[in-house]
């Protein structure tokens, strides 16, 4: 089950906030019954790049096979 706190991958793409599949994020809200999730991601120097509600389908735990990929994100607006 997860809960706030901690860290996912997105398997899904998220176009509204130019979020693609194997992004991390962090929980921050769990919505009833974790249906799904408002979830921060952050770029590497800490600033929000987004902040999106996800559905459970669209996210698994981190692994400890994962590794760490960076690439740009430009914002919205």
């Amino acid at each position: 089950m997860l809960k706030e706190h901690d860290r996912i991958v997105l398997t899904d793409d998220i176009p509204d906030y130019r979020l693609k599949i194997g992004d991390v994020g962090t929980i921050v809200h769990v919505y009833p019954r974790g249906e799904a999730f408002e979830v921060e991601f952050l770029t590497l120097d800490g600033n929000t790049a987004a902040l999106a509600t996800v559905l459970r389908s669209q996210v698994r735990p981190v692994a400890s096979t994962d590794i760490t990929h960076a690439r740009e994100h430009r914002m919205t607006g």
